[in-house]
């Protein structure tokens, strides 16, 4: 400790102690000029090969849709045969179809689900779902959901019981697109909280995909997570679903808990209002 203490005292390790660390600092900061750079490039890059895939893309769907031309003969077209390897470009298809199928219904959207399937690009998005990084996971569960995959209903089902929130409501929302209800039944047996934000999600996913049958959405208000059975109520409120108030009137005469019983009681006014 005298030794350091002495050596402190005189100095001497300051200049070079300075110059060490400017070097280290010019060093460190011309290699992040040259991350900068490469990042620049191929950031530039890939925007540049997304527009030339973008024309054969756009020309392959076009005669799809509206030529009615074949998957097969679409394959035997040099330059889309010649980029259908690629990866990027397969991610570039993949993307384009998925934003296209939202804005086409019946017979052009049927086209592009099948050229989904036929060009593979389903069974990379399936692939996503053994993916360990759950944002990779929301993508391929939006990407089949989205497509109208059903198959992928069980394993998106199995992801959906996730704790990780973000995976789990996008998981959530994919088996009610696929499923209706039955996307949601499992949950009669989830032993884990359901928060407020996950629960508007779901709600918000019933609306939004028109579920006409709800036969089983009553098997929540019989969990014995009294969040699962508030989810319930919910539902059945927001859906005006008129036809379970008697489910509704049994959980008011036997609740778990006074909240439940004092949402129970305000969901069955509301219903029996709406009868009058």
């Amino acid at each position: 400790m005298t030794n350091l203490w002495e050596l402190y005292k005189n100095g001497t390790w300051v200049e070079p102690f300075l110059s060490l660390s400017i070097d280290l600092f010019v060093g460190a900061s011309f290699l992040l000029y040259l991350l900068i750079i490469w990042s620049r490039y191929k950031n530039i890059k890939k925007e540049k090969l997304q527009k030339q895939y973008s024309i054969v893309i756009e020309k392959a769907i076009f005669s799809i849709i509206f030529q009615d031309i074949s998957f097969s003969e679409i394959q035997q077209d040099k330059e889309y045969a010649a980029l259908a390897k690629n990866s990027f470009f397969r991610e570039v298809l993949t993307e384009t179809l998925i934003n296209l199928h939202k804005n086409y219904e019946g017979a052009y959207a049927q086209k592009l689900e099948e050229f989904y399937q036929q060009a593979g690009l389903m069974d990379k998005s399936l692939k996503k779902l053994k993916n360990l990084k759950w944002e990779i996971k929301c993508k391929g569960i939006s990407e089949l959901a989205e497509m109208n995959v059903t198959e992928a209903f069980e394993g998106i089902l199995n992801v959906s019981k996730s704790r990780n929130k973000t995976l789990k409501i996008t998981a959530l929302n994919a088996c009610i697109k696929l499923a209706g209800v039955k996307g949601i039944t499992h949950l009669s047996s989830h032993p884990f909280p359901i928060d407020e934000w996950t629960q508007v999600n779901i709600i918000h996913a019933f609306k939004k995909h028109d579920i006409g049958d709800t036969k089983g959405v009553e098997l929540l208000l019989h969990s014995q997570n009294t969040t699962i059975v508030s989810l319930g109520l919910k539902i059945i409120k927001e859906l005006r679903l008129t036809q379970k108030a008697s489910y509704v009137a049994d959980l008011a005469v036997a609740p778990p808990n006074a909240l439940i019983q004092y949402e129970a009681q305000n969901v069955l006014k509301e219903l029996t209002a709406q009868t009058i």
